[in-house]
């Protein structure tokens, strides 16, 4: 069957998008792709298609469990029941029954911490894979805004699955991280595919506050005149569920609020009622980022301002995936500043935490034996999260091999070591989020500002744009807040620009297009 009679049969698209076809053709071709494609591009695709035209499987590599799960219930949406997420979702007799069936599914998404499981991996070995896909894989690079350590291993993964055609996909990558993937995955033969990360129905705009109380003031004018479906994206778990409740205090109807401290099936529920619009706002921490592939979100709000560019990208790369125009807005307070600086050190574990951790391994885990992770967490105030930090460190450095202590650790030598990296990724992070916080006291176009931060020139002109340059609130309003004197008033406002953007060289569509 041809490729367009797949995309049409399958999918019920009559043409691809930017960038897809080239992708899908050199994959096809058996040859390993990075992609840079901006969000609700359609990065799915490039793989999901290759998979129905090959005979083998296709394993997806990908970093939430909510992402594994809506990706596969899309799936099921158009028929397709041969693909699974394997993860803490699956109770434990399910897991069984679905590894001991690999060989029945064309598409298996799995977490990268799950690769590291050497019966699973045994267990894939089984099978012919046609395609191994690593999503948002930023995740890789060290300079990456989501690094996780347990990316870092997937060329180990390429070599024990017989290297086969490897897609790396992700929405957000500078130059530097972009080469740092193809050098953590020792790719060969490798087709670079990079398109602009600009996503023009968008429109952003920054708004100063004086407070913390104003800004909920202000989140609640929005909430409440603004068409939804929304988000609004919070530091912590604490603020996202303090704020949903004060909505709901206010009257707003259909909220609910999400983050990693949920149960999964509480997570699963709010995510699904969200894409089935029975939820229309969500107050989400970025554990929400990544898993949502809902197409008509209208708008997206930063409570609070995340630590880096890319990050934020990301996020507000949920609004317009359907390509009609969407508002990006970032509440920005004086008060929020400490915050950022807060969760960065948080992200690493502190000289006694590894110190503990080191002197538990020493004293009661004998060289040759076992690291029971689980019983490890439980002696320790370390995050599962900093634990696999150290473990990778403790790992490049010979201490641990196949989870197995193979010698009595040098703590001085390690502590210097990993303190040593930990303080290197400090600076890069207060490097980006400078960065960050540059470009919210920035007086120049917002859009190109971003851009130029990943080497890209703006070449179309864009409206709204940004409240740099043009922005109008008034657009993404509820149709019953606009009376017929405003919709005159604007009417007569669009018409304005669009006479001065043609007497200024840029054509009426080619506007209206973006």
């Amino acid at each position: 069957m041809k490729l367009h009679d797949i995309l049409q049969e399958k999918f019920g698209y009559s043409s691809f998008r930017t960038g897809q076809e080239e992708i899908i053709g050199d994959v096809l071709s058996g040859q390993n792709v990075l992609a840079l494609l901006p969000t609700g591009a359609g990065k799915s695709l490039c793989y999901l298609l290759p998979g129905y035209m090959s005979t083998g499987t296709t394993i997806i590599v990908s970093p939430l469990l909510s992402l594994m799960e809506d990706q596969v219930q899309q799936l099921q949406l158009i028929g397709e029941k041969r693909a699974v997420a394997i993860n803490s979702f699956l109770r434990f007799e399910e897991r069984q029954k679905v590894l001991n069936n690999l060989n029945q599914y064309r598409f298996i998404y799995v977490s990268p911490e799950m690769l590291q499981n050497k019966y699973f991996i045994n267990r894939l070995k089984q099978l012919t894979i046609s395609l191994f896909v690593i999503d948002e894989a930023h995740c890789i690079s060290q300079w990456g805004h989501e690094f996780r350590t347990d990316y870092l291993k997937l060329h180990e993964v390429l070599q024990d699955l017989d290297h086969p055609t490897c897609l790396a996909l992700t929405a957000t990558a500078t130059e530097q991280v972009l080469q740092d993937i193809v050098f953590a995955l020792k790719l060969t033969d490798i087709s670079f595919h990079i398109h602009s990360i600009d996503r023009q129905n968008i429109s952003i705009k920054v708004e100063e506050l004086a407070s913390n109380d104003d800004k909920k003031e202000k989140l609640i004018q929005l909430v409440k005149k603004l068409q939804g479906p929304g988000m609004i994206y919070f530091s912590s778990r604490k603020w996202a569920e303090h704020i949903c409740t004060l909505l709901q205090s206010a009257g707003v109807e259909g909220v609910a609020f999400y983050h990693g401290g949920m149960d999964n099936e509480q997570r699963l529920l709010i995510q699904q009622q969200f894409i089935s619009d029975q939820l229309q706002l969500i107050c989400c921490t970025n554990a929400f980022g990544m898993g949502v592939n809902k197409p008509n979100v209208r708008y997206v709000i930063h409570f609070h301002y995340p630590g880096q560019i890319e990050s934020y990208l990301q996020e507000i790369g949920r609004a317009g995936r359907d390509g009609d125009k969407s508002t990006a807005i970032l509440l920005y307070s004086p008060d929020d500043d400490d915050l950022p600086e807060i969760l960065m050190m948080q992200e690493f574990p502190s000289v006694d935490e590894l110190d503990h951790i080191l002197t538990i391994i020493n004293e009661q885990i004998v060289p040759g034996k076992e690291i029971n992770e689980e019983w490890l967490l439980t002696q320790s105030t370390i995050t599962e999260t900093g634990w696999r930090y150290i473990k990778y460190h403790l790992e490049d450095n010979g201490w641990i091999f196949n989870n197995r202590v193979l010698k009595q650790l040098n703590k001085k030598d390690i502590t210097t070591h990993i303190m040593n990296m930990t303080h290197k990724r400090i600076q890069y992070k207060q490097l980006k989020l400078h960065e960050m916080r540059s470009w919210i006291k920035s007086k120049t176009c917002r859009r190109r500002t971003y851009l130029s931060l990943f080497n890209e020139k703006q070449t179309t002109t864009v409206y709204p744009c940004c409240d740099i340059c043009g922005y109008e609130e008034e657009i993404y309003v509820k149709q019953s807040d606009k009376n017929s004197e405003n919709n005159h008033y604007l009417n007569w406002q669009h018409e304005l620009k669009m006479i001065l953007l043609k007497e200024s060289g840029v054509h009426e569509k080619s506007v209206r297009n973006n």
